[in-house]
């Protein structure tokens, strides 16, 4: 076997077998490997006593690179002849040898496979201490006399009795200085082994989505949680301080922790059982977003961990905005805008120093210092807010002659403005969160994630009165018709002549009744279709002949107003698909001979508008009507009958057809959300834009036409310097009964009809429950505008 740093090779054929050695057996290895079990002497060196041996075996695993110096032995005496063979095949006694062990070269597959362990935390942390280990050991090697001298011998000599057994000073100090460095080790290396989390809790993110009236005011909100998060710059800085003076007014130059307060946190908790805050900002941030509530020593511990890096890492202005949008204020509020808006019924940028001074005193417990639940809320509330008025003045941040200004107590409101009713207001909600979505291309899932301001169209006091006019109209339902009020259902809903959704009536709850009368396609407009004939024909003009040049019509124009009148084409009668020749009926059959348009639209007269219809054409009719408003999935089949309201328009939408008269012409789609915003930034809406349905003198007649005809059915129904246009809307099979009507640039619809839900959706007759000629819903809608004028 060939020896690696040997003077020739060794022959274990010559070599005696020494005891507990084993025979060789089969062929010797190759050349440069050793019998894993072969044993060889190693003499020791420097630091071991003289001739002391060791036995390294061949088969044992070796640093890369290191050497050893291999001392040989005189072998025992064995004879002359093995003597003889020995000195020929061994060294002279005491020469040395270096065996130095190389590093195999790694080559196939298993190489390529292997790859570099990741430092461990111990590895990482000795790395980045090795510097600063460096620059003590001077300081260490100085330090060792005297730390033995701390060596304790007990008994101690020199001493008697218990003094024996005492600590000397000198170990007392000792002891006292390893206690400090061993605790500051540990707390470099606990600083060093701490990541800030990549996530954030549950409750640090999730927001809630608001939704306020025209007016500005809120209105309602959707989520599980009631938080909208507001940048820094919205949040007046003396609401920023009015927080930092109760809570943490060192906040700008402290390290992210108090000792002080850490330790007294610790002492409660430790030695008394219970805990106590002493937290700074950094640290009540730290646990609102990355750790639970749980008071514990490791959570405070880690929590003080973590805020001392996120100060190194994170702008104050940053942690400050974060805790202010994460903190619980009460009333179910996370955050000061929604506790603003909770407590005071406005946005956190409308608040003065004084309110702010209330809002911050939450903080410390919003079940103890909120004012409405009890006296002794009550006058611990004050007390704060009193106490945190003076800090500010005290650190500078409000001047004593500001503070002498806010002397009486701020009261908050009764309850959360933001409560959810659970009856109209969600009627409201749903329809402005699917514009919302809609119209700025927000997803259902971004939606859902929360933090979004909704400034709807909906006008408090239009909803209120609307809402009251058909509750009212219910309840005389239920007292002269109880047998076919439980099958009733009223819509209604009034739009401006902008396309503005001022107010709606969607049902009586939504909780019981999920979708929306005022948005449902259910029942035929009947009569009130009407002017959308009108305003074709005047639009447009009729053909006699076809394929011929129109003839214009006017207000003027005479048609037959006789019940029964057939309708024609061109070509003679109009046929329907049973071979029978269609005729027009008016309402409860009466005739009114030859009478002009404009009459014939005062007066709800059908038949001329069936045969109008038909000279303009049915395909300019529903043009006319979907231009104006009416929605192309509710215009009914392009028939003689589409002229009498065969179409099922919603009482959203037969409001803005009317509004488009209203507006000379213009129609602007509906909408119901004017402005969106997400944690202060604006978010894109796409708003609609007005578009010419008819020419403005073709809308100033058919207004006309129904100013007189709101006139004539109720003289008495408001003062003649007021522009009112109404029309009543009945059908043949006494299905539904309308009121649509404009005054003041807005537009209201109101439809009354009987649908039992249970058995189908197929409209029932009113049998009356609409009262003479249409006056529940007109009384509904006059109700709900009073006073006309």
């Amino acid at each position: 076997m060939a020896n690696e740093g040997g003077d020739r090779p060794h022959d274990r054929r010559a070599t005696p077998r020494q005891p507990g050695q084993r025979p060789t057996e089969g062929k010797s290895r190759a050349e440069g490997s050793f019998d894993p079990d072969a044993t060889m002497q190693l003499k020791a060196g420097v630091d071991l006593p003289p001739d002391t041996t060791m036995q390294l075996k061949a088969g044992a695993a070796l640093p890369p690179d290191s050497t050893m110096q291999l001392k040989a032995v005189t072998p025992p005496d064995r004879g002359a002849a093995a003597r003889g063979e020995a000195d020929a095949a061994t060294p002279p006694p005491d020469a040395t040898m270096q065996l130095r062990v190389f590093k195999p070269e790694s080559t196939g597959r298993r190489a390529a496979r292997k790859k570099a362990a990741p430092p461990s935390v111990l590895t990482r942390v000795t790395t980045a201490l090795a510097p600063l280990t460096a620059k003590l050991a001077p300081y260490a090697q100085k330090a060792a006399p005297y730390a033995r001298k701390l060596k304790p011998v007990y008994p101690r000599p020199g001493r008697a009795g218990w003094r024996r057994w005492m600590p000397s000073w000198r170990q007392w100090l000792g002891a006292v200085l390893a206690s400090f460095g061993l605790s500051g080790a540990f707390l470099v290396i606990a600083y060093a082994a701490t990541d800030i989390p990549d996530n954030l809790n549950s409750y640090a993110t999730q927001q809630d989505n608001v939704y306020f009236w025209s007016d500005g005011t809120p209105m309602a909100r959707t989520g599980w949680v009631q938080r909208q998060a507001m940048p820094l710059k919205d949040i007046p800085v003396q609401v920023r301080w009015a927080v930092l003076a109760a809570e943490n007014e060192s906040f700008y130059t402290d390290p992210g922790i108090s000792v002080k307060g850490l330790s007294r946190a610790l002492y409660r908790t430790v030695g008394k059982g219970d805990t106590q805050g002493g937290s700074t900002i950094t640290q009540q941030y730290v646990k609102n977003v990355y750790l639970t509530q749980n008071q514990t020593v490791s959570r405070k511990f880690t929590e003080a961990m973590i805020a001392l890096k996120l100060d190194n890492r994170m702008s104050k202005d940053k942690i400050l905005e974060g805790y202010l949008n994460t903190s619980w204020f009460g009333r179910g509020t996370y955050g000061i805008q929604r506790a603003s808006q909770a407590y005071y019924g406005k946005d956190v940028s409308q608040l003065n120093a004084s309110e702010a001074a209330f809002l911050a005193s939450l903080l410390k417990g919003a079940g103890l210092y909120d004012p409405t639940l009890n006296k002794a809320n009550h006058h611990r509330a004050v007390e704060r807010w009193s106490w945190i008025l003076d800090r500010m003045v005290k650190i500078g941040k409000l001047t004593p002659a500001e503070r002498a200004k806010y002397k009486t107590f701020p009261e908050p409101l009764k309850q959360n403005p933001l409560y959810d009713t659970g009856k109209q207001s969600d009627y409201l909600v749903e329809l402005a969160s699917q514009y919302a979505k809609k119209a700025a291309g927000i997803s259902d899932q971004q939606f859902d994630l929360g933090g979004y301001q909704i400034y709807t169209t909906f006008d408090r006091k239009r909803e209120d009165a609307l809402t009251d006019a058909v509750t009212k109209a219910r309840k005389q339902a239920r007292q002269s018709h109880a047998a076919l009020a439980k099958a009733a259902h009223y819509g209604a809903a009034s739009v401006a002549d902008d396309g503005r959704i001022l107010a709606v009536y969607g049902g009586p709850d939504h909780r019981t009744q999920g979708y929306n009368e005022s948005n449902a396609a259910t029942v035929s407009a009947g009569s009130a279709f009407l002017p959308f004939v009108y305003a074709a024909g005047l639009e447009h003009g009729v053909h006699k002949t076809r394929g011929g040049p129109a003839t214009p019509v006017t207000p003027e124009s005479v048609y037959d107003g006789n019940d029964g009148v057939p309708v024609t084409t061109p070509e003679g009668p109009y046929w329907d698909r049973n071979g029978k020749k269609v005729a027009a009926h008016n309402d409860g059959k009466k005739s009114y001979g030859q009478i002009t348009l404009g009459q014939a639209l005062a007066r709800s007269v059908n038949t001329p508008f069936m045969q109008l219809g038909m000279d303009t054409g049915l395909t300019q009719v529903r043009q006319t009507a979907e231009a104006s408003g009416l929605l192309s999935s509710s215009i009914g089949s392009q028939v003689p009958a589409l002229s009498l309201g065969n179409s099922t328009p919603s009482a959203i939408r037969m409001a803005s057809g009317y509004a488009t008269f209203a507006a000379d012409g213009l129609h602007t789609e509906p909408f119901s959300v004017r402005r969106i915003t997400r944690n202060g930034g604006t978010v894109a809406l796409k708003t609609p834009q007005s578009q010419r349905a008819v020419g403005a003198t073709v809308a100033r007649q058919v207004t006309e036409a129904l100013d007189e005809s709101f006139r004539l059915a109720h003289p008495a129904g408001a003062p003649a310097s007021v522009e009112v246009a109404g029309k009543a809307g009945t059908t043949s099979d006494d299905t539904a009964s309308w009121y649509v009507g404009t005054t003041a640039s807005v537009s209201t619809a109101v439809v009354l009809y009987r649908m039992d839900l249970s058995k189908s959706l197929e409209p029932l007759p009113l049998k009356g429950l609409d009262g003479i000629a249409a006056a529940v819903p007109y009384g509904i809608w006059s109700n709900a505008l009073r006073p006309l004028g």
